[in-house]
């Protein structure tokens, strides 16, 4: 079971699965959840809330990120290859590497 938590702690999401990969969280609230270094690959975000969320370093090739939130999410040396940011509001979100 993978456990997904926010900065300060707080259990955000629980998903059955030994690996997020793949996974489809479309529509999930993952405020302020620390992912950092995580493999996200082909991870389904759409319409998701990743608010602050920390992403540092975290594998998002592939994702869909159609119409996810990510305002003021740290995203610095995150793969992006592939990921599908259509309509996606990254307002203040730290891309830099």
């Amino acid at each position: 079971m993978i456990e997904i938590r926010s900065v300060a702690g707080k259990l955000l999401y629980t998903h059955e699965a030994t690996s997020i990969a793949g996974a489809n969280l479309a529509g999930v609230n993952l405020a302020y959840a620390n992912l950092a270094y995580a493999n996200l690959v082909c991870v389904n975000f759409k319409d998701a809330n990743l608010d602050y969320a920390k992403l540092t370093s975290a594998n998002l090739f592939g994702t869909n990120l159609v119409g996810a939130t990510l305002t003021g999410a740290t995203m610095g040396g995150a793969d992006l290859t592939g990921a599908n940011l259509t309509g996606a509001n990254l307002f203040d979100a730290n891309v830099a590497g």
